[in-house]
């Protein structure tokens, strides 16, 4: 007999069990409906697998529309563990194909993440590609990439303008992970690279694949582009870069030296026309992957081929100083134009000579600056003192970087007070005065920076910052930022003053230490100064720096040569084969006659 008490627990049984079936069923719509799509993404996520396409770089072009850096198709080996890990064997047999050390293999394995291809070499071979196409047995999830490979056109030409590409490393990846960079990513490392990074990587793309169980591909679902990165039209001349590259090379093998630099401005703009250091460097080894045997040629040159001169070496400015010292003496009213000044070939406060003995007699100061001599510019520095020297050395931009659009550019020295106290903890002395009206003691310059001091003269006394790069274009040629002259400071000089520098620096290359390279039949009116700075570590350094078209100036030369002597003997050479190509000169003796 059924109880009422019995009755009433199975009713409640019942509506529980109706209540859970009913719970059960809105749950199973609830996932079905509102949530399907979702649950279909995960599914699809276990069967589906995005491969990653890099981006080609931004190409550079010259100031004239010349190809200067581009991309080539290149095979890389990469690794794609889509349900596995890879296999020890895979691993042994990678590391004998590829010469790659099974250390870094797995190095790089164990810092994957996600589905990207885990990139082990760069750039192989047909042999190697052959091998793997051929044995894909012996290599499951070993596949082959088709990938840009930075191709630097002229080689080691401009070398440290353009920089080079590598293969990120842990420390940057750790820096800039949160910027959208991964492992295996190719970025720039020096140079224009570098400084322009993210406008050159562009947009990696991929492929949707279908794979079954086994991680096998099945189909191409879809496929997004990779979008090129931008392109940088540069202010170099490849025209001016290439002959001031040969001329140094030349010049460097004749006098047996080793080491130079050279930079070519627009004094009215700041552009950049030509930047040389030597030796260089080819960034193509950098760009496939370089080998310990090429990292350890260039690592152990004593000349450090990865080193800017240009904007990284500090030099004794030697005699090109005389026009920051001339302008200061001219500027403070320490001497009149047409004083005359008795070299008798050393000073007399002071015995400090004149370059190997000579003695000039009465001279004033056009024909000082144009036959460097030291005794008359001893005497500006005696008139003048340290603290004007300092003065009119800042106010000419020395002592501080230029700006340049380039990593690494150092900030140079200008002689004072405070850094003999700081660093030597000692007195100044009039004899160090001596020595920095003269561009010697603690007094240091770049290559670029005595351009930019040749700039200001030449175009009056505006300071412009140099720059490399005159436009950032997209892959379909609409400008994305245009670079435009800056300047960044004027001398407070009068233009009387700047005008009777600009004389003597005339009278250098028709009556002073120039005259024979750049007298009565060279076709155009150059300005100059040459220099001969003294080297504690060996022969003296020799400087060359000129302008023109001397009454309209729109190229200035500054080069550099490490030991060579005196700066009329190894550098001026370079500077006339440069001034050659810039006014078009092939011949100047058949370019007078016409």
């Amino acid at each position: 007999m059924v109880t009422k008490d019995f009755k009433g627990r199975l009713k409640i049984l019942s509506i529980t069990v109706m209540v859970v079936i009913f719970v059960l069923i809105a749950r199973l719509g609830f996932l079905q409906v509102y949530d399907g799509e979702y649950y279909a993404g995960l599914a699809d996520g276990n069967r589906i697998r995005l491969i990653p396409a890099m981006a080609p770089r931004g190409i550079f072009y010259d100031r004239n529309g010349t190809l200067l850096v581009s991309n080539r198709p290149g095979f890389t080996v990469s690794l794609l563990p889509l349900t596995a890990p890879i296999s020890e064997d895979v691993i042994d047999r990678l590391s004998t194909l590829l010469k790659v050390d099974k250390v870094e293999i797995h190095k790089k394995i164990d810092q994957h993440s996600g589905f990207d291809p885990i990139r082990i070499k760069t750039d192989i071979g047909p042999e190697v590609l052959t091998i793997i196409e051929e044995q894909k047995e012996a290599y499951p999830g070993v596949v082959i990439e088709v990938q840009p490979i930075r191709n630097y056109i002229n080689m080691d030409m401009a070398a440290h303008a353009f920089g080079y590409v590598s293969e990120i490393s842990d420390d940057e990846l750790a820096k800039r992970k949160g910027e959208g960079y991964r492992s295996g990513d190719i970025i720039g490392k020096f140079g224009l690279e570098k400084v322009y990074d993210k406008e050159l990587r562009g947009t990696d793309g991929g492929e949707q694949v279908e794979v079954d169980v086994t991680g096998k591909p099945v189909q191409i679902l879809g496929r997004k582009e990779p979008i090129p990165g931008a392109n940088l039209t540069l202010t170099i001349d490849e025209k001016i870069q290439k002959v001031a590259e040969k001329a140094i090379d030349e010049q460097l093998l004749k006098i047996h030296a080793k080491a130079a630099a050279a930079v070519v401005l627009n004094p009215k703009t700041g552009e950049v026309l030509a930047m040389v250091s030597r030796p260089a460097f080819n960034p193509n080894l950098f760009a496939r992957g370089i080998s310990n045997k090429d990292w350890k040629m260039i690592n152990d040159n004593p000349n450090f081929p990865l080193d800017n001169k240009a904007i990284t070496g500090e030099y004794p400015p030697g005699s090109p100083f005389k026009i920051i010292t001339g302008t200061a003496a001219l500027s403070e009213g320490k001497v009149g134009p047409d004083e005359m000044i008795f070299d008798s070939g050393r000073h007399w406060i002071i015995p400090k000579v004149n370059s190997e003995g000579e003695a000039l007699g009465w001279i004033s100061f056009k024909m000082a600056l144009a036959h460097s001599d030291n005794v008359y510019f001893y005497e500006m520095g005696n008139r003048l003192g340290i603290d004007k020297l300092e003065k009119y050395g800042r106010m000419f931009g020395l002592g501080a970087r230029t700006g340049i659009n380039l990593p690494y550019e150092s900030d140079g020295l200008v002689a004072n007070r405070a850094y003999k106290r700081k660093v030597f903890d000692d007195d100044w002395y009039l004899s160090e005065t001596f020595d920095a009206a003269i561009g010697q003691g603690f007094n240091l310059v770049t290559p670029l920076q005595i351009a930019v001091v040749m700039s200001e003269i030449a175009n009056g006394g505006i300071r412009y910052k140099p720059y490399l790069v005159k436009q950032i274009t997209d892959p379909n040629g609409q400008v994305l930022k245009d670079f435009k002259p800056e300047e960044l400071g004027r001398l407070d000089v009068s233009p009387d003053i700047i005008a009777l520098v600009q004389d003597g620096l005339r009278e250098v290359t028709t009556v002073g230490t120039a005259a024979s390279s750049f007298g009565k039949d060279f076709p155009v009116k150059i300005a100059g100064k040459t220099g001969t700075a003294e080297n504690s570590q060996g022969k003296d350094h020799g400087w060359f720096i000129a302008y023109g078209p001397f009454d309209d100036p729109n190229i200035v030369v500054a080069v550099l040569v490490e030991q060579g002597g005196f700066g009329s003997q190894s550098a001026v050479p370079i500077g006339k084969k440069i001034l050659e190509a810039a006014f078009g000169i092939v011949n100047p003796e058949d370019a007078a006659q016409k």
